[in-house]
Order: structure tokens, then C-alpha cells, then sequence
């Protein structure tokens, strides 16, 4: 009976086996060791954009979402110094996001409020424009 065992447990007939078995295991190794890369880039990134964002109009027509902003971006270089760079990247992005957003609102009230300047002024001459019409 080991003859018929010996026969079964060859060389070749392991190395099959073996293969995908240390190919999953390695795998699974390199997978717990990954760890998330420190977001250097995309805290610049972020820290460029709440800086573009931090203007007088920002501050005017967008000061709550500038703050959140601003907030995230510190909460972001909190979690980069504790090492969390999972967190700091998630904050980094949201702080990001935030800052252009307060871009795009402001941008919006600056161009509502030139419209409505622009109507002002069309109103002024139209009526200008008929009084002229209504004399004689």
C-alpha cells in the first residue's frame, strides 16, 4: 500500500498544486502589507485650491462653504502628520471639492449681481427714453 502512495506523491504531481497555492498566498501577502501611499500631492493640490478660493468675493458670497473648506484642508494636514493617509487624502479631496465650490458660487453671485446692474440700467434708459418720447 505505500508503493501506491509513493506513486501518488511525485515530484510532478505537486509542483501543479503548489504553484497556484504560492501564487495566492503571495498575493494575500502583498495585499496586507499595501498601505496607503502619504497623499503629498493631493494636499497641495488642496491647499492651492482654498488658497485660490480665499478672496474678498469668496469671503462675501460664499463664506460658509469657504469655511468648511478651510476646515477640511487642517483636518487633512491633522491626519497626514498622524499618519492616517487614508483619511488625509479623503479630507484633502472633500476640502478641495469645497474650495471650488465656493469659487463656483461666488462666481455665480458675481454674475447675478452684474445682471441685475445690467437690468437696472436698461430700466433707467427706458425710461429715459420715454420721457424723451412723451415731449412735445
Amino acid at each position: 500500500m505505500q508503493a501506491s502512495f509513493a506513486s501518488l506523491r511525485t515530484p510532478q504531481s505537486i509542483r501543479p498544486m503548489q504553484l497556484p497555492l504560492a501564487a495566492l498566498l503571495f498575493v494575500t501577502v502583498l495585499a496586507g502589507c499595501a498601505s496607503t501611499p502619504a497623499p503629498t500631492s493631493q494636499l497641495a493640490v488642496s491647499r492651492a485650491a482654498v488658497a485660490r478660493a480665499s478672496n474678498a468675493d469668496t469671503t462675501l458670497y460664499a463664506p460658509v462653504v469657504l469655511q468648511s473648506a478651510k476646515d477640511k484642508l487642517a483636518a487633512a494636514e491633522k491626519a497626514m502628520a498622524a499618519e492616517n493617509y487614508e483619511l488625509a487624502a479623503q479630507l484633502a479631496e472633500q476640502a478641495q471639492v469645497d474650495a471650488r465650490l465656493a469659487e463656483t458660487r461666488s462666481q455665480a453671485a458675481k454674475a447675478e449681481k452684474a445682471a441685475e446692474d445690467s437690468q437696472a440700467g436698461i430700466r433707467v434708459l427706458q425710461e429715459e427714453l420715454d420721457r424723451k418720447a412723451q415731449q412735445p
